[in-house]
């Protein structure tokens, strides 16, 4: 046995780390180490990849003073003093129900809860952070002490690089992922959302549980390989991985019964015994053959998640599973709400009333937008029968809102719709001219006579657009913030700037359509796929379609509106 054997019970560990004759790694060039990583060329061998670990963590930038181990070592005893580690009270920002053991020997799995505890000591501000038992338990398997592990994972929380996230240690932050990972599976693991819609009242509820599929119920083999790639590549891994987790339980388990009456049960349960229908080297590179956006359009992402979960007041996490809403009133006042209302609260059957669709079609569309817009419920803004077909009234009920939801029903009793992100303010920036703007989460849908939702053709199909600068002689790029008003804006402020026109070299000037409107018409969609366009009277419109993708189209090629309405997101 080597000098990282300490904690580890090599009962439990995979022998195949232990036969594998030792090597050496010398590279340092990125592209070079995510190679080799992606491969798993240290996962064989149990001393060079507690080596490896030891390199990739000593050269993450971190704070000017950040805890080693000499601290540890100075502090350890008076924090635990001479009582039982396994009785150890572990801190609010951990779940006390989910320490991970792995293959960790008695005195290890001991020494998990100790680390714990000096790390609360020596970083207050962390106030929440689920992954850090996971952490720490599968770097004690590669380190030579105790000092030396909680050194490492000091190291990883303190990190100080504004492009390089790893650890969430804020509710706020780790809300934020989850939003963002359902993001990641509406677009990407669409017939796994479905089921997840069909099966779940709260969507978000499962997939607030994207991290603990990877720290906590994985097992060791699978997160060491994960970890491997994290350490080279940040955070976008661990999106990878939940994401081909999500796509392997939906290919492994449909069609059968769900066998409890929780759906996050059963993804706990698969995610657990995954060795038995799915190799360490297979989800890697299920994982990894997703054309998953870049790391900075991710990170764009989250920040829109954050801001709208700060808008809401929504940063802390309080015991009971609620969430606690500070009011910046002269006096400070807490009252608890719930993160995010599930489909069945945000659409009140009581109070919904629409002319086109049920309640139940309601819910299903707001299974399709953006989680932060999740949060809100759904507010009548336009309809023809009360408003009138005219396109002045609707640009006047419609603008100063975003994002919106456009409903049609044909006299044909054809029902369809769109998701539009932008203000239609917007479209004034044209002047007289008909521009485009809107963002790549625009997309529409049919109800009626099947339900069907048609994303952005260029995003549903990367294999058309190439990442780069902006392209010449196109469309003007797509507009990306929260409101309308001109000057630079803040990051924070975009709804989704990753899919934004600008972002690729499109083949035509057409394929950047995502919403336009002049007096005297609408467009929304375009591209490749499906269009949607509306007469100035609101009274007829028609529809394009290329078959190119075998879609179906969105309704008739002309049609005639039986009723329109425009829905806005109220807080």
């Amino acid at each position: 046995m080597d000098e990282y054997s300490r904690f580890v019970d090599w009962d439990k560990m995979d022998v195949t780390v232990q036969s594998q004759d030792a090597k050496e790694l010398s590279c340092t060039e990125f592209q070079e180490l995510k190679q080799l990583a992606r491969q798993g060329y240290w996962a064989k061998n149990h001393s060079l990849r507690a080596k490896v670990y030891h390199k990739l963590i000593s050269n993450i930038p971190c704070r000017t003073v950040t805890p080693d181990a000499n601290v540890y070592r100075d502090i350890v005893v008076k924090i635990v003093g001479k009582r039982n580690s396994s009785s150890l009270p572990l801190p609010e920002f951990v779940d006390n129900s989910l320490v991970p053991t792995y293959c960790l020997n008695a005195e290890g799995i001991g020494a998990v809860r100790k680390i714990i505890l000096c790390i609360a000591n020596q970083f207050p501000d962390i106030s929440f952070c689920p992954a850090l038992p996971s952490v720490i338990a599968l770097l004690l398997h590669y380190s030579k002490d105790e000092a030396e592990c909680f050194e490492q994972v000091c190291r990883i929380l303190a990190c100080n690089d504004p492009s390089k996230r790893l650890i969430d240690q804020t509710f706020l932050a780790f809300e934020s992922s989850c939003m963002t990972f359902g993001d990641l599976v509406n677009k990407y693991c669409q017939a796994a959302h479905k089921l997840m819609v069909a099966v779940s009242e709260d969507v978000l509820e499962v997939y607030s549980d994207w991290q603990r599929w990877l720290f906590g119920e994985l097992p060791m083999v699978y997160i060491a390989r994960v970890f491997d790639v994290f350490l080279v590549e940040g955070y976008k891994v661990l999106y990878r991985v939940a994401l081909a987790l999500l796509k392997f339980f939906h290919k492994v388990r449909a069609g059968q019964p769900m066998e409890s009456d929780s759906i996050q049960q059963d993804i706990r349960a698969f995610v657990r015994d995954i060795a038995k229908s799915v190799p360490p080297e297979r989800l890697l590179e299920k994982a990894f053959a997703i054309r998953l956006f870049s790391r900075k359009e991710i990170q764009l992402l989250q920040m829109a998640n954050e801001k709208a979960l700060q808008q809401k007041g929504i940063t802390v996490k309080q015991k009971s599973n609620t969430k606690l809403v500070l009011l910046n009133h002269c006096f400070s006042m807490f009252c608890i709400v719930f993160l995010r209302q599930n489909v069945h609260l945000a659409v009140h059957a009581e109070n919904f009333k629409s002319e086109i669709v049920s309640v139940k079609e309601m819910r299903d569309i707001w299974s399709w937008i953006p989680e932060r817009f999740a949060l809100c419920q759904p507010l009548l803004l336009f309809t023809t029968l009360e408003h009138g077909c005219s396109l002045s009234r609707f640009y006047s009920h419609s603008e100063g809102h975003e994002p919106t939801l456009l409903l049609i029903k044909t006299t044909a009793k054809e029902v369809c719709g769109a998701y539009l992100s932008t203000d239609w303010s917007e479209r004034r920036r044209g002047g007289n001219k008909l521009s485009f703007f809107g963002t790549g989460e625009c997309f529409v849908f049919r109800l009626q006579p099947e339900v069907e939702r048609y994303e952005w053709v260029i995003i549903k199909h990367p294999e058309l657009a190439t990442t780069g600068s902006e392209p010449e002689n196109h469309a003007p790029p797509a507009s990306s913030t929260l409101s309308s008003s001109s000057g630079p804006s803040d990051p924070s402020d975009r709804l989704s700037p990753f899919l934004s026109a600008r972002h690729f070299n499109l083949p035509s000037k057409t394929a950047s359509m995502f919403m336009a409107g002049s007096s005297e018409c609408i467009i929304i969609g375009g591209g490749d796929g499906q269009a949607l366009y509306l007469d100035a009277d609101l009274n007829h419109g028609r529809t394009s379609h290329c078959n190119t993708f075998n879609n179906q189209p969105l309704c008739s090629e002309s049609f005639q509106i039986s009723v329109l309405e425009v829905w806005g997101f109220r807080d």
